[in-house]
């Protein structure tokens, strides 16, 4: 898919390049980049309506955007009914805001001792507009869903790398762990042009 890029994913898009251009720290990115993404969810009229369909059989992610250095991806996550990840991990930070619907997000922490099960945490649900955060240092493996039985749930999600790149682990809570890359089910790759 190529389409010309919605306004309000343009407006995020050019604050968080600034912010990466500046050498932000993901402390940093996190504070001011919550606000950019505060106002990117702030209404759900832009995303493009073929980006927002769940298929039957699992949670879709559409890329809307990568940087041409890497440095950063934004993507949209339709999740139907019922539908949910494994537990997983992110190597890099990341944001997540919700757009439409509710998520319930189900944080774990690492085994206390080698071939232990993994911790169970903190579990919250997100509502349109709620904006939560992952990385090594606050906290990195989790498991969402929707937490709509008969409705669905999108959320967008930026990340400090082209997450459908990296070889991330997918964990069972019993701590075993395999190697795993999430692919796009579709790139959006707008152009800028009016």
């Amino acid at each position: 898919m190529n389409a010309r890029i919605p306004d309000p994913l343009a407006i995020f898009v050019d604050g968080l390049t600034g912010l990466v251009d500046g050498g932000a720290d993901e402390a940093t990115i996190f504070r001011d980049g919550r606000a950019l993404l505060a106002g990117l969810i702030a209404h759900d009229d832009w995303l493009p309506a073929a980006l927002t369909e769940p298929d039957p059989a699992n949670y879709r992610i559409h890329l809307l955007h990568r940087d041409p250095a890497g440095r950063f991806s934004v993507s949209a996550m339709v999740w139907g009914p019922g539908q949910g990840t494994p537990i997983h991990d992110h190597t890099v930070w990341g944001m997540v805001g919700v757009l439409r619907g509710r998520e319930r997000c189900e944080e774990f922490g690492l085994p206390a001792r080698p071939g232990g099960s993994l911790v169970p945490g903190h579990v919250h649900e997100l509502e349109p507009g709620d904006i939560d955060f992952v990385s090594p240092s606050v906290g990195d493996i989790h498991r969402v869903s929707n937490a709509l039985a008969g409705g669905t749930s999108v959320s967008i999600h930026v990340y400090g790398a082209d997450i459908a790149a990296i070889t991330r682990s997918r964990w069972e809570t019993d701590g075993r762990v395999t190697p795993f890359v999430s692919p796009y089910a579709s790139c959006l790759l707008p152009s800028r042009a009016s």
